[in-house]
């Protein structure tokens, strides 16, 4: 059967057409549109404010655009092959995203990601009908070419020093350019300076540079035009460089298997000019990288350098290689297609390269990370490359995020913990004290937040788009494949590198794949599927409809959200700048009033609750704090802050009980976090000495057992700690401290179990008896020693030299009965 597009009549005729203002408006919609977005701040970790807005603003535009392609393509809409019904099965996505709202761990983060979803979804409706035309297909592939190219130009000017310069540029419509400076353009850690460009995230670039490489060097073997050719060739040392830059060890890991991958769909003329275009390419960027990067880590150490000579290097290069780029096409090119046509016709021809490639890149990583070759890079990047190995702390800390992941999948099976599960709960099931709020794998975040179900069909779906793609791929001519080629190397690459880190969760990533799974739909093998009863003008105008309506409802869900940040940010300011009681919780009311379970408008305006009730003692604070916190906790049920925010609350009027269960019933909830499991034992033993002396003996032994549990808590997860592998970062300070000894073993004595106590109070001796908390820790230790029968003399003279009066209190406390 013919394919629509890749049939050769259909296509003069697309070709032919003209564009109608209702298609030429959404193109330059979405034109503008991509442009925009890699310069927001797109990730979704939940927990910056900042984040929020661009988020829903680029869900009002992509609302819009939708309500825009229902004009332009509204005849075209008849849902009777499968590529159509492709446009139907994707609404699958958003809808598990709102069935996991049921089991949402955070219904503000999960009803983020259902808009996010929605978002990517319109994408792929969009591209899927727009990129069937042949031009409007040509004018967004150079869309998104041409934005890849500015984002990796715009992050080696931040990297050479003149960041400020690219970042004037772009603030009149990025919020992320502060005080004159693009945020975390080049990110700073324990590696040292560390390129991410727009992403604030260098993994992510890495993986973003990975997609893009692979399309410059087919931009050079497809284009017919030499300043083509050269543009792409141009760019390859600066992809090449910012992917070293990045410090990326996954980029450079995944690098070499999604090459082979995409050699498997070249005939081996271009297998072989790939591969030429690759070594070309690395051997260019290795003569220029240790002066180019030791020139951006001197501007980040502080140091003078020299921006131009770093440019020297970089344009220099670039320019050799787009001039030899040329003269291959120009004159190597057709000579390899032609001597390589009788091995093109052989059966399995493709996989001879591919196989001699994975060879070669075994050779190569040998070289690099087994002998001194590595040093021909610049030392931080050898450094990197050394560390690689599978007892590296990276791979392991990655190892435990997805065995961490299983575990939150086991009580969430079926429909997930919802949008931003992960970020909400992971703290609940972590292995060690680790703060990522993201699983480092879109596989495993996905399933967590939407179980088996929503992982199913978001399988289903990648799973259909690419068999059909492959399959009308196989049986298509030269052109007609590299007309839709390029966003399957998007598409394969993001998804590749996403296995073992968090690129989805950048809107703008998102976007990209899903707009190049609308490409390769928009050029599948396809077919007919079995007519409906229903005519095709009731199933256009009723999908139309759900649209519509779902784009109409999406804008006012996301300006209503926009309203709340903006107050909830006008308040924020305020707090740093005026002493007006109502004029800070103006904004806050009207932030709560449109979204009431807002995280952080509950966490200001229960902070200013507070602020006035411990002023003023009046009950009206203390009412609408106590309200405020427990409805959205309701919502919130993991939010740590809120938590601590009604202990405080119940604190600061006394009610200590009321305190100590919330510390008791969501310990379970924050496994490694220290502080919590100090209150909770340290709660524990005053509420439990207080009853003492009410001679309430159950209620008592309640809290010292309660409390000496959270004490044997905190030694069986020190033990645990110690289990890790050697290489394996502990993460955040995990450790038994003093006040916990000193309650602990006190609650130990006051149950009469005096042996244990001086297990206890052992752990807690220090040198400095001078410390009050380490004295009365001694004084404790000795008198339960003495209530057994034994002494510890050194320590005993030690604490009578301090204090020769310690002698009666030993002995006093020895002799108490509980």
């Amino acid at each position: 059967m013919s394919n629509p597009v890749y049939g050769k009549k259909a296509a003069e005729s697309r070709n032919r057409e003209k564009l109608p203002a209702a298609l030429l408006l959404l193109i330059i919609g979405l034109i503008a549109f991509l442009v925009w977005a890699p310069f927001q701040a797109g990730v979704f970790n939940g927990l910056v404010l900042e984040f929020e807005q661009p988020i829903y603003w680029s869900v009002i535009i992509g609302s819009v655009l939708l309500l825009i392609w229902a004009t332009a393509f509204f005849k075209n809409i008849k849902l009777e092959d499968q590529r159509d019904w492709t446009a139907l099965f994707v609404l699958l996505i958003p809808i598990t995203y709102i069935i996991a709202l049921i089991s949402a761990a955070s219904q503000y983060f999960a009803s983020n990601m259902v808009l996010i979803q929605a978002l990517y979804a319109f994408m792929f409706v969009i591209g899927l009908y727009l990129l069937q035309n042949r031009k409007a297909n040509r004018v967004m592939e150079t869309t998104l070419i041409t934005v890849a190219y500015i984002i990796v130009m715009f992050g080696l000017f931040n990297w050479l020093g003149q960041g400020r310069t690219v970042s004037a540029i772009v603030s009149w419509f990025s919020g992320t350019v502060v005080n004159g400076q693009y945020t975390q353009a080049v990110w700073i850690d324990a590696n040292g300076p560390r390129l991410a460009s727009v992403f604030q995230y260098p993994n992510t670039y890495a993986a973003f540079l990975m997609a893009f490489f692979f399309v410059a060097v087919f931009g050079i073997t497809r284009s017919k035009k030499w300043y083509g050719q050269a543009i792409h060739a141009f760019m390859l040392v600066p992809i090449v460089l910012s992917l070293l830059l990045t410090l990326s060890r996954g980029g450079l890991v995944f690098l070499p298997v999604v090459f082979v991958v995409l050699l498997l769909f070249l005939k081996p003329a271009k297998q072989i000019l790939w591969i030429l275009y690759s070594v070309i390419a690395g051997g260019a960027t290795l003569v220029v990288a240790k002066p180019v990067t030791n020139l951006g880590q001197q501007f980040y150490l502080g140091q003078i350098n020299d921006p131009a000579k770093g440019w020297f290097y970089v344009l220099g290069a670039s320019l050799v290689l787009a001039v030899l780029a040329w003269l291959i096409q120009q004159f190597v090119a057709p000579r390899l297609e032609n001597g390589t046509s009788k091995w093109s016709a052989k059966k399995l021809a493709n996989l001879w390269l591919p196989l001699v490639s994975v060879v070669a890149v075994g050779v190569l990583a040998f070289l690099f990370l087994g002998t001194n070759l590595k040093h021909i890079l610049p030392g931080n990047i050898g450094d990197r490359l050394e560390n690689l190995n599978l007892q590296q702390h990276s791979f392991l800390e990655r190892m435990t995020f997805y065995k961490d992941a299983v575990k939150v999948l086991k009580d969430y099976p079926i429909i997930g913990a919802g949008g931003g599960g992960w970020a909400s709960i992971f703290e609940k099931y972590q292995n060690n004290p680790y703060t990522s709020r993201q699983a480092h794998s879109f596989v495993m975040q996905y399933l967590v937040e939407t179980g088996l179900l929503g992982f199913i069909v978001l399988l289903a779906f990648l799973f259909f788009i690419f068999y059909k793609y492959i399959r009308g791929y196989i049986n298509a001519g030269e052109q007609e494949r590299e007309s839709y080629f390029g966003y399957f190397i998007i598409v394969f690459s993001l998804l590749m590198h996403s296995l073992m880190d968090f690129n989805m969760s950048y809107v703008y990533i998102g976007m990209l794949v899903f707009l190049g799974l609308a490409g390769m739909a928009a050029a599948m093998d396809n077919r007919p599927v079995a007519k409906l009863k229903l005519k095709p003008s009731t199933m256009r105008g009723l999908y139309s409809a759900v649209m519509v309506l779902a784009s109409v409802i999406l804008i006012f869900v996301s300006i209503r959200y926009i309203g709340a940040s903006q107050d909830v940010v006008k308040a924020k300011k305020l707090i740093t700048t005026s002493t007006d009681f109502q004029e800070i919780k103006t904004p806050l009311d009207k932030a709560l009033s449109k979204r009431g379970g807002h995280p952080d408008a509950v966490l200001y305006m229960s902070s200013l609750l507070q602020a006035g009730f411990d002023q003023t003692q009046d009950e009206s604070f203390y009412n609408a704090e106590l309200n405020l916190l427990t409805n959205a906790l309701k919502k919130e049920a993991f939010d740590k802050n809120m938590y601590k925010q009604l202990i405080k609350l119940y604190q600061s009027k006394g009610e200590n009980g009321k305190a100590y269960a919330i510390l008791r019933d969501n310990a379970n909830r924050y496994t490694y976090d220290m502080d919590w499991y100090e209150q909770l034992i340290v709660q524990s033993y005053e509420l439990g000495y207080q009853a003492l002396g009410e001679q309430d003996i159950a209620k008592k032994d309640e809290y010292f057992k309660s409390g000496l549990a959270a004490y044997q808590h905190v030694i069986q997860g020190v033990e645990h700690l110690k289990t890790l592998p050697e290489g394996q970062l502990q993460g955040d300070p995990f450790e038994i401290t003093q006040p916990m000894v000193l309650n602990a073993g006190k609650m130990a004595y006051m149950l009469n179990d005096s042996a244990k106590a001086a297990e206890i109070f052992k752990v807690g001796i220090k040198d400095d008896l001078n410390d009050d908390t380490n004295h009365e820790i001694a004084l404790w230790y000795l008198a339960a020693l003495q209530k057994n029968g034994t002494t510890d003399q050194a320590l005993y003279d030690r604490l009578l030299q301090v204090d020769p009066n310690e002698k009666e209190e030993i002995d006093k406390i020895s002799k108490l009965n509980f």
